[in-house]
């Protein structure tokens, strides 16, 4: 069984959480609250040198960190992974794409305005940017959503797992998607989903209980 350090609110860790949920995959949760230093300590840096969460333990002692490789790595063999080489592709470049537009700015305002306490005080002059950025991300969101279901192979990958971390609290730091529709109907498409779990979810309570879309595969 796999163990999985995550923060609940942390947008990064709830992906993992959600993949693992739809794909009906059992695991230990261990909460690792980053804004008071658990993942700085000693022990965890010895598991992931980069202190960040989430990581998860694939075997004893053998661990993998950073959300989209993990995601990748739970994926492989199941219906959240395309079977070609050119949508595997599709979907990896989606993923990098949260990585470099839509993390740094959508997930960065998330943690700073919804996470940590007199957070928009001490980033002003980041806001703006992120503002920027964030908006433009998710306006090449919709543009692809707007003739396309979902992000790669025409289904539900982990590509759309991995967009929808962030995506999904974008209104609640400052974000209005108000003009992003396609965006909108693809985040209902994606929580219509057989095993969808929300960001607040905890597996110790639910897991057994999920159908996942391994059930249907």
């Amino acid at each position: 069984m796999y163990k999985l350090y995550s923060m609940q609110l942390s947008g990064n860790s709830y992906k993992v959480r959600l993949a693992l949920a739809l794909l009906n995959a059992p695991y230990r949760a261990i909460e690792i609250d980053i804004l008071r230093g658990e993942s700085r300590t000693p022990e965890f840096l010895g598991k992931n040198p980069s202190g960040q969460v989430p990581l998860l333990e694939v075997a004893e002692g053998r661990f993998l960190a950073e959300s989209n490789a993990i995601l990748w790595y739970v994926a492989g063999g199941t219906s959240l992974a395309p079977d070609t080489q050119i949508e595997r592709a599709e979907a990896l470049q989606w993923m990098f794409f949260e990585q470099h537009a839509l993390e740094p700015n959508i997930g960065a305002a998330y943690f700073w305005l919804s996470l940590v306490k007199g957070g928009r005080t001490l980033q002003t002059h980041a806001l703006e940017d992120w503002m920027e950025r964030g908006y433009a991300a998710l306006q090449v969101m919709e543009n692809h959503l707007k003739t396309n279901q979902y992000f790669a192979a025409g289904q539900l990958t982990v590509a759309d797992i991995a967009l929808y971390g962030y995506t999904h609290v974008a209104d609640r730091c400052d974000y209005d998607l108000a003009t992003f529709p396609a965006v909108r109907a693809w985040l209902r498409r994606v929580e219509q989903t057989p095993g969808f779990v929300d960001i607040e979810w905890r597996p110790e309570v639910a897991i057994e209980d999920s159908p996942g879309i391994a059930a249907e595969a």
